[in-house]
């Protein structure tokens, strides 16, 4: 089994390619999505973030946006945060494994990954990039999105050029989807995972 890590930083398109993996027959496992569940409604994380984080759980769910604000201003508290997370998120995608043990490849959607030195973890990995001006329109256009609060997510987040030069595969998503998809394409073909 070739295990994939699919990265990229904020708007560069991973969600879009991580699909296209998907569709082509590779078991994708998504970080974020995973977060989201442990940090939402009944999530299995709410409760002890809401005890580290007093004022962050409403009504039995977490405020994101308010938790955000919290970590996003303190290194210290967001190491914290993160020592809840990551365990929990390691242990869901060990379960992804064991129940994709058969398939030839995974890929692994993680945003962090560089930010995390996790990229020993795999086999290759791919980075998902854009043009800075592409990336960043993309990201104003999402809700609550100022441009101050993308530049403090950028400023956390390992340069796109870095992220490239350690890449085994990029994927360049400033094009038109059929580009995107071609390229997707290309990658499966070389590592063998083609499907006829």
């Amino acid at each position: 089994m070739i295990k994939i890590a699919l990265t990229g930083s904020i708007g560069m398109g991973k969600s879009t390619v991580a699909k296209m993996f998907e569709a082509a027959g590779v078991p994708v496992f998504d970080a974020d999505s995973v977060v989201r569940q442990l940090q939402g409604p009944g999530g299995a994380l709410v409760d002890r973030i809401g005890e580290l984080f007093p004022g962050t759980v409403r009504c039995g769910t977490l405020d994101r946006d308010c938790l955000a604000q919290i970590v996003l201003e303190d290194p210290a508290k967001l190491a914290a945060l993160e020592n809840i997370v990551h365990p929990a998120v390691r242990d869901w995608r060990q379960a992804f494994i064991e129940k994709n043990s058969s398939a030839p490849a995974l890929i692994f959607e993680i945003p962090l990954l560089f930010e995390t030195r996790g990229e020993k973890e795999f086999d290759k990995v791919i980075v998902v990039s854009a043009p800075a001006d592409v990336q960043r329109a993309r990201v104003l256009q999402r809700q609550g999105m100022t441009a101050a609060k993308l530049e403090s997510i950028l400023d956390r987040q390992t340069p796109d050029e870095e992220k490239r030069r350690r890449a085994d595969f990029v994927v360049d998503t400033g094009g038109d989807l059929s580009t995107t998809e071609a390229q997707v394409r290309d990658i499966l073909a070389c590592l063998g995972l083609l499907r006829g």
